[in-house]
Order: C-alpha cells, then structure tokens, then sequence
C-alpha cells in the first residue's frame, strides 16, 4: 500500500467512525422518517404479539400489509383489526417451516398483491426445556420456525429486491441470539442462528453492491406476549418494542437492542472473564428465570 493510499484510508477510518459517533448522538425524534405509502409489507407470524402489532403500525402509515401465519383465526382477527380504520391489508395461511408451501404461497402473493419491498421475519417458538429433555421433533420445528423458514423467505423475495435495488428487510431476533439463557438451548440457537445469517445476508449484499436495501436486525429482550408465560423475567410490553421497531426501520437504523442498555451488557460480554459472567447470572436470579416457564399453547 503506498503512502498516499494509507493516508487515505485513514482519513477513511476516522471519517465513518466521526459518523458513527455522531450518528448515534442524534436523538431519534430529531431524523428524519422516510414515508412507506404504497410499500408491500410481508410479516410472518403476525396472527398474534408482536407480529400483529406490526401490521397495525405498517398499515396505519399507508402500507400494504401482507400477513403470513400458520394461525388462521388469529390471521384474520389481525386482518379485521385493519380493515377496521380501511387498511389495505391481505392474508395467507402460510407454514412457514414448509418450503414448498412458502414458495407457492410467494407467487400468489405475487399475483394478488406485488413484489415484496418489506420483509419482517418474524414467526417464533419456543420450547422452555433443557436439551435433554426436548424431543427431536421440538428442537427442528425450534430450528425451522426461528431461522431455517428465513432462507425461504429471503430466498423469494430478495431477487425482486436485487431488480430494483430497493427493499428492507427487518429479522425479529432476540438478545437470546446474543446471550446464552438457561432452559434454552434450542431457541437460542436458533436465534443466535437468525443473528448471523442476517449478518452475513448484510455484508454479502454491501460487497455485491446492493446499497439500497436497508437491513434491520432486532433483538429484544423476553416480551409479554404470552410466548414465555410463567418465566421470571422483566418483561418488555409488545407495544413498546414494536414502536420501537417502528422508529429504528424508518429513521434506517440497522441493528435495534432493546432495552438500549443492552449494548452495554453486549460489550462486557467480550471483557468479562466467564466466571465472572457466571457469577452475574447466579446472584441476579437470571439462570433461574426459566424455571417456572408454562409457555402458551401454540408454542
């Protein structure tokens, strides 16, 4: 590298980090918000929790919404909710675990609604048991509802994406793809296995040049929406994370931690020795929060 080259790219590296910094002193109320009127919006999971809140908040900004669920019931109470203030809104009983079934169901929607130009991978379960005492069928449909569905997904949408060079794609992860949880192995796998494909799916398309589709990678910590029912932790309101949600994806921001302090929490996960860690978890009561899971039905 010559001197000129090295001089530049260090003015380089001090440029985006100035950015960065800069960036992220900026209050959120103060960015601007780009306008979605007319944007296709697909979310998988959204018969219920977080998923149905989401398609409340797209539609109400003048999106299409497309909703993807196994729940028939819940898919069309969420699809009465927006048809109630005239939301453009269609459903579609999807399994999600079923590629076959996805890529069908994509060229209907296709045909019916457009091309995609959001799409929030939201579906989840959870099992709530140690490793040896999940079944084998569990830990796969863990595996293939929280992250293995996401290639189908990705898989169908993004070409059209790619053509146009224009999209957003929005993975609903968890901090539990960021730490471990006791009582969950499998799901945080799973997770941990949303994270890094999302990750990876960003770099691949920043090196292939795709500058305009936005990428946001979401993880939350447990939520009251009925999923973890019975665990002992300090649980976030839906309708909290999803505003948040709904503000990190239209001021482009590309990765949400909620609450916000878990950053903190991320950083010393890499400077803290693991006893230390270790030790943490025991004295707050963190590795017993699981114990007394019941979960929902639909888990």
């Amino acid at each position: 590298m010559g001197i000129i080259s090295a001089i530049t790219a260090l003015f380089l590296v001090f440029w985006y980090c100035t950015e960065a910094v800069v960036r992220a002193c900026i209050p959120w109320g103060w960015r601007k918000r780009k306008d979605i009127t007319g944007e296709i919006v697909l979310i998988t999971g959204a018969g219920s929790g977080m998923g149905r809140l989401m398609a409340v908040e797209f539609a109400k900004r003048n999106a299409v919404v497309v909703l993807w669920d196994i729940n028939e019931p819940g898919n069309r109470e969420t699809m009465r909710t927006i048809k109630a203030f005239d939301g453009n809104v269609h459903a579609y009983k999807v399994d999600v675990t079923n590629a076959e079934e996805v890529y069908e169901t994509v060229e209907l929607v296709k045909r019916e609604v457009g091309d995609v130009t959001v799409l929030v991978n939201n579906a989840g379960v959870v099992t709530g048991k140690r490793l040896m005492d999940c079944s084998d069928d569990m830990i796969r449909k863990t595996m293939d509802v929280n992250v293995t569905s996401h290639f189908w997904t990705l898989k169908s949408f993004l070409p059209a994406m790619k053509a146009k060079n224009k999209g957003h794609i929005i993975t609903i992860a968890s901090l539990a793809g960021q730490f471990p949880v006791n009582y969950m192995v499998d799901y945080c796998a799973s997770k941990f296995g949303a994270v890094g494909l999302h990750s990876s799916l960003r770099l691949e398309l920043q090196l292939e040049g795709y500058d305009g589709i936005g990428m946001l990678l979401v993880c939350p910590g447990p939520v009251s929406t009925g999923m973890f029912k019975g665990a002992k932790f300090d649980f976030l309101t839906p309708e909290y994370v999803v505003s948040k949600i709904m503000d990190a994806f239209l001021i482009n921001e590309k990765m949400l931690l909620v609450p916000r302090h878990s950053f903190i929490t991320l950083l010393l996960k890499f400077l803290i020795p693991e006893k230390v860690g270790l030790m943490i978890v025991k004295a707050t009561g963190l590795g017993a929060s699981m114990d007394t899971f019941m979960g929902r039905k639909d888990n």
